[in-house]
Parts: structure tokens; C-alpha cells; sequence
């Protein structure tokens, strides 16, 4: 998978990796309103799926991946978690 920003999103093509994980995290950190692009992605390692869940970025999609479609995009849809006292 490679993990690139361009025209201000970052997008997510292929199949990812473990890797991918820090690169997406150290994009969003550096501008969390940055959207993620979806749309070429075609599967998503568990460590990229919590970086997108704890940082909640506007998604573009619909994803490659159906199943990316269908189960993770409403979870970032929905509200996010509140933070443990």
C-alpha cells in the first residue's frame, strides 16, 4: 500500500501494511484535518484501521474494499468515543 498525500488529502492505495500505520498517523498529526482518501484502497491493516479510529478523520469513499464500505466507514461516521477519566 502506499500512503501519499496529494491535493491536500491523504490517500490510501492497496492493500496495507503494518507500516502504513505510522505514515498515516504522522499525516494526520501533522494536520488532523486532513481528509483520507479510501477509494483505492483495497484492505486495511488492524493497525491503520485504529489510527483511523482514534483520530476520526473526514473519510472520502467509498473504499475499494466492501467490507471497508460497509463496517468501518459508518463506525467513522458515528460520534467518537469519550476520552477515559
Amino acid at each position: 500500500m502506499s500512503v501519499a498525500l496529494e491535493d491536500g488529502a491523504i490517500r490510501l492505495r492497496g492493500a496495507s501494511a503494518v507500516e502504513d500505520a505510522e505514515a498515516l498517523l504522522a499525516l494526520l498529526q501533522a494536520e488532523p484535518r486532513r481528509p483520507v482518501d479510501l477509494r483505492a484502497a483495497e484492505g486495511l491493516h488492524a493497525s491503520v484501521v485504529q489510527v483511523l479510529l482514534a483520530l476520526r478523520p473526514e473519510v472520502l469513499g467509498p473504499a475499494a474494499d466492501p467490507f471497508v464500505t460497509r463496517w468501518l466507514l459508518p463506525l467513522l461516521a458515528g460520534p467518537p468515543r469519550p476520552e477515559p477519566n
